[in-house]
């Protein structure tokens, strides 16, 4: 039986809002369900693709090859015959882009910090082949810790006879483009990508485009004589260095090797530009291995094969987000999800999934611990006899989320007795257990808890070290026990409905969200959420944008004369703690960046900000 796109994407992760979109695709905030690790997870129809299709392909071929610091992670590949699904890491910071437009510019400490990330990315990009072609700072996020992250290799390019072979395709966005590709002549793609870099570094130090204009002729003629304006606020090394990445002449353009130990990259700093991978090849996290070796009941070998393939699959992209939890000083825990129907089938090996994925989906679960951990060790021996009671009893233990009133003694009496029921992760704060469960003391991060931390006491008496060659079930008895669970799922998903206090979903919002104070939001010198609301649709309304109110937050849009839709983007009023403000969050969701800049330093300056 075939499940659709959602059903395949939701075995793994579970999808929040969407922070992009794009031509064919969205981005939405997703959540690794056995990490519990944000993502974001780039959402692509295929039928809406078309002739844009390769260009995902190359995209994703490429990410599969490139492992850097500097460059967005590849987890997980998920095809459908309708979608494509890529689970890539989250930044939480956004784009470059935003930075650049909340800071006006910036100081050319600051732009040094950034510029040296991003010719160490661009020089590791090279030295495995690749032109990227589309460098700008939209393609550049910012993750939790402020560093930069290149993403968006679609239009990037491995030619086969190396990096000097001769390109003919002209693409990228137009403001960012070389000469040579605009003349149509025949370029070489690293020589292309220092001339972008050119253009970006000039919009981190300036706060604009060198060459811009609301014309794309003009912007062309201007790009072609290579004449921009110098503002005096540019030092005479930086002033430098742009007149040796924004040469018009290819040939007399400044080169990645050369910008490594460049005075300007070079000030404040004792060592030239880091640009080798910090991800060592061939090697492979020990803590990481055992982890899913013994959550999948496999040996550790067979686990070191199966990753080394790199498919991108499910065992790929829970590898690589445990070893990004532990990067970050994080213990390495893998939950054990709840059971759901989506779960408690396993999908069939086909061109969707890899046969390693399926492999791993036949194993039977085990509860997840460090090695140095005891945990209940369960006999394997006489299998075939397991029982519904015992099942029940002893290999998945549930916990009942309380009810909205208090349990009576016969209620309490009749709970122990039977079944309990557990809450997924992401709905554990909702609900307070009352099953006879102990808790342990001044948990680390009660979001991490292992199921062996929240067995019932007569599971945990008996502490043995866990057995990772154990003897796997035989194929029939594992399908009996999902069919178990699938049904026990189903009926008691209604019990959970019945006990669970309803919410009533509001349309709006009655007061402004609190958000900390951030970049994508902009201060006000108005106390009145609602004042400011009023005018910012007010402004709206003038610049002939299109919008609709949920609360206090506006989804907005332009639209050409044709009718087709050029701009999407939110502003959202919210309150702010420190300092006690009122501000606006804006955030872009489609359309040309600077345009959208225009019109966000049009709307902000028209309201009291």
């Amino acid at each position: 039986m075939s499940v659709s796109s959602d059903e395949e994407i939701l075995k793994y992760y579970e999808l929040r809002e969407t922070i992009g979109t794009g031509g064919f695709a969205k981005v939405k905030l997703g959540r690794h369900l056995l990490t519990g690790e944000k993502v974001a997870i780039k959402i692509m129809d295929k039928l809406a693709l078309g002739d844009d299709l390769p260009r995902v392909k190359t995209e994703i071929d490429a990410m599969k090859n490139l492992s850097h610091q500097h460059i967005c992670r590849l987890y997980h590949v998920i095809e459908t015959s309708k979608k494509i699904f890529m689970v890539l890491e989250y930044c939480p910071g956004g784009e470059l882009f935003d930075y650049i437009i909340s800071k006006d510019r910036l100081s050319e400490e600051e732009a040094r910090v950034f510029f040296r990330q991003i010719v160490s990315a661009i020089a590791y990009v090279h030295s495995k082949g690749y032109a990227h072609r589309d460098l700008k700072p939209e393609n550049l996020l910012i993750d939790e810790e402020h560093n930069l992250k290149l993403i968006d290799f679609g239009l990037c390019a491995k030619p086969k006879g190396g990096l000097d072979y001769h390109l003919n395709t002209c693409c990228g966005s137009p403001a960012y483009a070389a000469p040579e590709l605009i003349q149509g002549k025949a370029y070489i793609g690293s020589e292309a990508d220092i001339w972008s870099m050119g253009v970006l570094l000039y919009a981190l130090l300036c706060g604009f485009l060198p060459f811009d204009d609301d014309n794309v002729m003009a912007v062309y003629r201007r790009i072609m004589r290579g004449k921009y304006t110098i503002p005096k606020w540019l030092s005479p090394s930086s002033t430098l260095l742009l007149s040796q990445m924004l040469q018009v002449d290819p040939k007399k353009r400044i080169t990645v090797k050369h910008l490594l130990s460049h005075p300007w990259l070079m000030e404040g700093y004792s060592d030239a530009v880091h640009w080798q991978s910090k991800y060592p090849q061939g090697h492979l996290d020990e803590d990481c291995v055992t982890e899913l070796s013994v959550f999948h009941n496999q040996s550790r070998e067979r686990i070191l094969e199966l990753i080394s393939e790199w498919n991108y699959d499910q065992l790929s992209a829970t590898y690589l987000l445990l070893q990004s939890k532990k990067a970050r000083g994080k213990r390495i825990r893998l939950r054990v999800p709840l059971l759901t129907e989506h779960a408690s089938t396993t999908p069939s090996a086909g061109p969707e999934h890899s046969r390693h994925d399926a492999q791993l989906d036949n194993t039977e679960f085990t509860l997840s611990t460090p090695v140095t951990r005891k945990v209940a060790s369960k006999k394997h021996a006489n299998k075939e006899n397991v029982d519904t009671e015992s099942v029940l009893k002893n290999e998945m233990p549930f916990a009942l989320p309380a009810p909205k009133t208090p349990l009576g003694k016969t209620q309490i009496e009749k709970q122990g007795q039977g079944i309990s029921i557990q809450v997924p992760a992401c709905k554990e704060s909702q609900f307070t257990t009352v099953t006879p469960i102990k808790k342990p003391k001044n948990p680390a991060n009660t979001n991490e808890l292992t199921a062996a931390e929240v067995l019932p006491e007569r599971s945990r008496c008996h502490s043995v070290e866990l057995d990772l060659n154990v003897a796997h079930v035989d194929c029939s008895q594992k399908k009996r026990k999902a069919k178990i669970f699938g049904s026990l799922e189903r009926g008691l998903d209604k019990v959970i409905t019945m006990l669970t206090p309803s919410k009533k979903k509001r349309s709006t919002r009655d007061e402004p969200r609190k958000l900390k104070a951030h970049y994508n939001v902009t201060t006000t010198q108005l106390m009145n959420p609602d004042q400011l609301l009023n005018e910012i649709i007010a402004v709206l309304s003038k610049k002939q944008v299109e919008y609709v109110k949920k609360g206090y937050t506006l989804k907005c849009q332009t639209q050409s004369d044709f009718g087709k839709v050029t701009m999407k983007f939110e502003l959202e009023v919210c309150q702010l703690s420190k300092p006690e403000v009122v501000g606006i969050r804006r955030q872009r969701l489609k359309g040309d960046a600077w345009v959208y800049k225009r019109l966000m330093d049009d709307i902000l300056s028209s309201c009291q900000v």
